[in-house]
């Protein structure tokens, strides 16, 4: 049997269930997290989520744009990135063109698809809707795809991150201050 389960959210939304769905999803995730998003702007929350559900020994893994369409928000997205690196989260760009999935797939289990990027605008500003499917046999699917997808990536190497150019770190830093209003 599936089980489909609708969050819709936007700026007359007493709260962000979008966000809240999905930390929901994160934190009853067993053993993997497969995340595929064009906007990684997550906020602290979010953020969290993803770096307990790492340093619990689950399998965390999301992709991302390797080439975006706005140099700003770009910039914002990857200043999240070391956090993420040092808990163990694994971090692909992917290389054929721009990424436009907003997917989300916990243990083979539960599937997230819809219309909301990872980032605060998503959450809180626009109006957004996902379906949450409960289904082993779409989960399959969406897992497949996901690994497929990885095929057109590059896996963001940490010492190599790490190593990055000083004045990259303070643009990604500074543009991670404005990145609420991105």
């Amino acid at each position: 049997n599936t089980l489909v389960q609708i969050a819709a959210s936007g700026p007359d939304s007493n709260a962000p269930t979008i966000l809240y769905s999905l930390l929901q999803a994160i934190s009853l995730a067993k053993e993997e997290i497969l995340i595929t998003t064009p906007y990684f702007i997550p906020g602290e929350s979010l953020l969290d989520a993803l770096i307990v559900a790492s340093l619990g020994g689950i399998a965390v893994k999301i992709i991302v744009p390797g080439i975006s369409d706005s140099r700003l928000v770009n910039a914002a997205a990857r200043s999240y990135y070391d956090d993420l690196l040092a808990a163990g989260v694994e971090i692909y760009m992917y290389k054929k063109g721009f990424v436009h999935a907003k997917t989300m797939v916990t243990d083979g289990m539960v599937s997230v698809i819809g219309t909301a990027n990872m980032d605060y605008r998503s959450f809180e500003l626009n109006f957004e809707v996902n379906a949450l499917v409960y289904d082993t046999g779409t989960a399959k699917q969406m897992r497949d795809i996901f690994y497929t997808d990885l095929q057109d990536c590059e896996r963001v190497d940490p010492a190599r991150w790490e190593g990055r150019k000083v004045y990259k770190k303070m643009l990604e830093k500074t543009a991670r201050l404005v990145s609420p209003l991105l």
